[in-house]
């Protein structure tokens, strides 16, 4: 069980952080993509073919939470979170250090320091990361030329079996999932820097993200159609929440 012993301070250093000068300088010279997606859209898979092509940074987030054990394998540090204490993570939101953090139940603080950024501007490589939907606001903010795009299933139906396909869950775990889709689904189509990314074929998701990536414009048609299945996504899973 996981406990913030500084919460209180947490609180107070989160609710007026900002960061500094030297990581504004950073943040202008790196290209940076979130990456918000519905439930078993397959961002994953899609950040595992990206990797695959050397043009990509993925950013590991820091963490206040202790290492778990997976399988009987204790989790690396590195490999899923950069593992910190909490005074060391107080150390760079005071110091401005941090794109952007928060506290997780109450329980652990995790955020993307700067540090991940340096390394992606230093490789030349566009910086990526998954970020819930609520995230994007305030690093759009900081920096307006972030390119965000939000990944969806092709179809209701299709996404249906892929939910079904993660493994047995309760009525309830599967509800509560498509109540956070309707949030999400509506929260994407409201804000205008969103691209949206219809995953049906893997490599042509693949190559439209990388277009999107060397700023090559995606044309209106496009993204057009993108958004109408969106919308329907958010219809459906309105109409079917209201049968269960």
């Amino acid at each position: 069980m996981n406990k913030l012993e500084h919460l209180t301070e947490f609180q107070t250093v989160l609710a007026s952080y900002s960061i500094s000068d030297a990581s504004k300088q950073v943040l202008k010279e790196t290209n940076l993509m979130l990456f918000a997606a519905a439930t078993s859209a397959g961002r994953n898979t899609i950040f595992t073919e990206l990797n695959k092509t050397g043009h990509f940074h993925y950013i590991i987030s820091d963490t206040t939470r202790k290492p778990r054990v997976n399988n009987g394998v204790l989790e690396e540090n590195g490999s899923v979170y950069w593992f910190k204490t909490e005074e060391e993570m107080l150390e760079n939101l005071k110091a401005g250090k941090m794109l952007e953090a928060a506290i997780i139940h109450n329980q652990q603080v995790s955020g993307i320091s700067m540090t991940e950024l340096e390394a992606a501007r230093d490789e030349g490589r566009i910086a990526i990361t998954d970020i819930e939907v609520v995230g994007t606001e305030n690093i759009v903010k900081a920096k307006p030329d972030t390119k965000c795009l939000f990944i969806i299933p092709p179809s209701f139906e299709e996404w249906q079996k892929r939910l079904k396909h993660r493994g047995e869950m309760t009525q309830g775990e599967f509800e509560r999932r498509l109540e956070s889709a309707v949030i999400e689904f509506q929260m994407a189509l409201n804000r205008d820097y969103y691209w949206i990314v219809v995953n049906d074929n893997l490599q042509d998701a693949v190559n439209y993200i990388e277009n999107i990536a060397q700023g090559q414009s995606s044309s209106e048609e496009r993204q057009a159609k993108n958004r109408l299945v969106l919308q329907e996504l958010l219809t459906k899973t309105r109409e079917f929440l209201k049968t269960q």
